[in-house]
């Protein structure tokens, strides 16, 4: 059993969790975020901790950046978009339950602070921007590390506020051929 109470969007998320991991969850039921919903959550983040789990879409990064705010030292796991798309829909509720354990493994913790250690010009480096493959390879790289994909934009303050090291992403790049 999970110390932490799991932040996940819907009851599908929840049911897909029980089939991964032995954790309590709290679904957010979208980004309208009942006041009840949000006592809930606060309550398990200042008794037990919390991991956001969203899903690795437009509306599930808004979900996360509201309760990153909301609640700044919440652990973020996150699935890897392709292990997160089946029947046409993407979410948490399509990840295998492997997917699932592979994100909870990698938790990272939300710094307010930038460690400015990864710069706009690593991204361009590594083919991370401005370029067709840039997507894919943010998508990939992002899965090694454990920082789920994102834009340039929101991939570099990811780098820089998840306390990845330049350890971690050198290995990342290194792993089958990347760079």
């Amino acid at each position: 059993m999970l110390k932490e109470v799991i932040v996940v969007e819907g009851k599908s998320d929840i049911q897909r969790i029980a089939q991964a991991v032995e954790a309590d969850c709290i679904a957010t039921e979208g980004f309208t975020l009942r006041a009840g919903v949000l006592e809930q959550i606060e309550a398990a983040y200042n008794k037990r901790g919390i991991i956001i789990l969203t899903d690795p879409d437009t509306a599930g990064e808004r979900i996360r950046r509201f309760l990153s705010k909301k609640f700044p030292n919440a652990q973020h796991a996150f699935v890897a978009r392709e292990d997160a798309l089946a029947n046409n829909d993407i979410g948490i509720e399509q990840a295998s339950p492997e997917a699932i354990r592979r994100a909870l493994a990698k938790l990272h913790t939300q710094t307010m602070t930038s460690s400015e250690l990864f710069t706009m010009q690593d991204m361009v480096a590594h083919d991370l921007t401005g370029c067709p493959a840039s997507a894919g390879r943010r998508a990939l790289i992002g899965d090694k590390l454990g920082i789920g994909y994102g834009n340039s934009k929101q991939f570099l303050y990811r780098l820089n506020h998840y306390g990845i090291t330049r350890e971690e992403f050198n290995a990342a790049l290194r792993d089958d051929q990347i760079s």
